[in-house]
């Protein structure tokens, strides 16, 4: 698989919810801090958002996409001062793939999810992002707009295999809408998610997760990048944010520890399948990595 694919993999999308919202009036909705990832689809209208971080409130027309991966409580809203509404009991009152009424409607509609995560490192994409992705209209249209309503007519109105659809099409408007977050990027971007729309690292990390036990040397990964060991080296970490190396380890750590967790493999055999010929050096690696020995961490995940 590529880098995202396998990033995704780990994280683990567990669950999503989607439901329509038509607003009108005066109103409000605040959300408190949660887990996993919110996002937005406004389809007309206008409205704002404000996150509790002391940003300034960003206006959403119709067309607009966002993205919130952040735990920080926020609210969307018409106006300073409207009758505020909590947004976790106005959606839950209404069926998935349904639309609710607030303030008789007419104003601004558009549709509202999120995404979960079970895995162990959802830091590894979340803390990459902004506290907000905008992915204005003119980009949303056509890339996102029938997947959001195709998904909202699977939640609507279940079909045979209707769950696993709907399932399929939430990971599939994830990855989406972080597509064309990287289309966006700023050049002075850095982060190993932006570094995937340079096509030479991203070949290097395909080849680096493609096969995490290899032996891999600078001179291997320059190669697959044509470049130079010494130029190589200085275009991944202005890329990636890390030495080259650095970001092996760490990807190979990341797998050994999501094998340890399923709790059906051994440390003597996560070993070898990470790059490392000894169990004392793979232990000591992924200390250095997690505070804790491979054993005291399965351990810790059993309990």
């Amino acid at each position: 698989m590529d880098p995202l694919s396998d990033v995704l993999g780990l994280l683990k999308p567990s669950s999503y919810g989607f439901r329509g919202l038509d607003a009108g009036g005066d109103w409000a909705l605040a959300y408190p801090p949660a887990e996993g990832v919110k996002c937005f689809a406004i389809h007309a209208g206008t409205c704002w958002i404000a996150l509790e971080d002391g940003n300034a409130a960003m206006a959403l027309h119709a067309g607009d996409f966002i993205l919130l991966p952040g735990r920080v409580a926020f609210s969307l809203y018409s106006a300073i001062g409207a009758p505020v509404t909590d947004a976790f009991a106005f959606f839950p009152s209404f069926p998935a793939g349904e639309t609710g009424v607030l303030g008789g409607g007419g104003g601004c509609s558009g549709v509202g999810g999120f995404f979960d995560f079970t895995g162990l490192h959802t830091e590894l994409l979340l803390g990459i992002l902004p506290p907000i992705v905008h992915i204005r209209a003119e980009a949303t249209k056509a890339a996102l707009g029938w997947l959001i309503e195709r998904l909202m007519r699977e939640l609507r109105d279940p079909q045979p295999g209707g769950t696993l659809m709907a399932g399929h099409l939430a990971q599939t408007l994830l990855i989406e809408a972080l597509r064309l977050h990287l289309a966006e990027r700023s050049p002075h971007s850095a982060g190993w998610l932006f570094a995937l729309a340079d096509k030479q690292m991203r070949a290097v990390m395909s080849a680096m997760h493609a096969d995490p036990a290899r032996r891999w040397t600078l001179a291997d990964l320059a190669r697959i990048g044509g470049m130079s060991r010494s130029s190589f080296a200085v275009r991944f970490k202005e890329t990636v944010g890390e030495p080259a190396m650095d970001y092996l380890t760490r990807w190979r750590m990341m797998v050994a520890a999501d094998r340890l967790a399923s709790g059906r493999v051994s440390i003597a055999t996560v070993a070898p399948s990470v790059g490392y010929e000894s169990e004392s050096a793979f232990s000591a690696a992924f200390k250095r990595s997690f505070g804790h020995s491979p054993r005291e961490f399965a351990k810790a995940v059993a309990a």
